[in-house]
């Protein structure tokens, strides 16, 4: 099998196409990064070094798509993946790439007879709706009841058939429309194609930021001992967050590979579910037991821009139609992610530190 990775050199892309090359070594991979995230770079020779072809490009320009070879499978994992990218009135790098990029990575694959699996987000669902569902809040965390306003959520999280009026970022919106015209490839193009709705993707060699990749982020700060802040809903750090350790959405990519005569044309949730969430505050104490270091915590009751107070996925639909179910829990993906950072520390210090 041939493979393109698109956002091949990012945290997500790189992981997948080594865990696929480990795992198949007769199978040729070609990773697409045009390199703009900070420590990406980093990758490429992890890439080189397990026999994957990196290819500097950009999923914006189609010419670079012509250069390329023919593929079985494309595994669109490119984003601009930041809940506030755009807002500051400067969209266009965001819907140039996460929008017209998927349509170019769409025609690639449409010209090669390629089958088109997307990494699409939780965070196409509309923040006003999600910030209206009825919750419990109990002495660590908020969480979701059984009882809601709208269909497709429950204790167990937000399901497929939530509804989809409403803002939900400029960042979920060009998720959003790509999922719409990857509906439309599929049925009138024939094309073969799996959308999957992923939550908070996190585990080692990701470079954490505020505004994506908040768990490395936090382990870091432990890990070199700077300040952190629980930002909105009191201050109390109880906002909650379903983790999916990219390794466990490694095995469900590989099941899709090679089978997905049996999703084609689906829309599944992927996350961690209620059995790997954490609040802020559970995670800061889980943070202090594995580093060993206690840090300052700054109390913000404000609420920022585009956040949420609790997403959970429900992965029962993607559970019934191919068996998979998350297995790495809260706890394993903070031992990793510190070990990864011990192991790794000069060339990671100047980039999370």
């Amino acid at each position: 099998m041939k493979i393109l990775i698109t956002g091949g050199a990012g945290f997500v892309g790189s992981s997948l196409a080594i865990a696929l090359k480990t795992n198949y070594p007769s199978y040729e991979i070609f990773c697409l990064d045009n390199l703009k995230r900070k420590g990406s770079e980093l990758n490429v020779s992890r890439l080189t070094q397990a026999g994957i072809t990196y290819v500097h490009g950009d999923i914006r320009s189609k010419e670079d798509f012509d250069s390329l070879p023919a593929v079985d499978a494309v595994i669109e994992a490119s984003a601009e993946p930041s809940v506030l990218a755009g807002l500051d009135g400067t969209p266009d790098y965001l819907i140039n790439t996460n929008l017209f990029g998927t349509v170019n990575c769409l025609n690639y694959a449409l010209k090669h007879k390629a089958d088109f699996i997307f990494l699409s987000t939780s965070r196409v669902y509309p923040i006003k709706t999600i910030e209206t569902l009825n919750f419990v809040e109990e002495e660590t965390r908020f969480s979701l009841t059984d009882d809601q306003p709208v269909k497709g959520v429950s204790s167990k999280g937000i399901a497929e058939d939530f509804p989809l009026d409403g803002a939900r970022s400029l960042y979920g919106t060009t998720k959003l429309a790509s999922e719409l015209l990857i509906q439309e490839y599929n049925e009138f193009y024939g094309l073969r194609t799996i959308i999957n709705r992923c939550g908070v993707i996190t585990g080692p060699w990701q470079m954490g930021k505020v505004d994506q990749g908040v768990m490395v982020l936090w382990i870091a700060k432990h890990y070199w001992e700077q300040q952190l802040g629980y930002f909105g809903y009191g201050g109390t750090g109880k906002q909650t967050r379903d983790m999916l350790h990219v390794a466990d959405l490694y095995r469900l990519i590989d099941w899709q590979l090679h089978n997905i005569d049996q999703v084609n044309g689906e829309i599944l949730n992927a996350g961690g579910g209620v059995e790997s969430s954490t609040s802020l505050q559970e995670l800061t104490q889980i943070c202090q037991e594995v580093t060993g270091k206690t840090i300052p915590i700054k109390q913000v009751p404000e609420t920022r821009t585009a956040d949420i107070r609790m997403y959970i996925t429900d992965n029962s639909k993607v559970t019934r139609l191919t068996g998979w179910k998350p297995e790495i829990g809260v706890r394993q993906i903070v031992e990793e992610i510190t070990e990864w950072l011990d192991q790794n520390n000069k060339a990671l210090e100047p980039i999370l530190k």
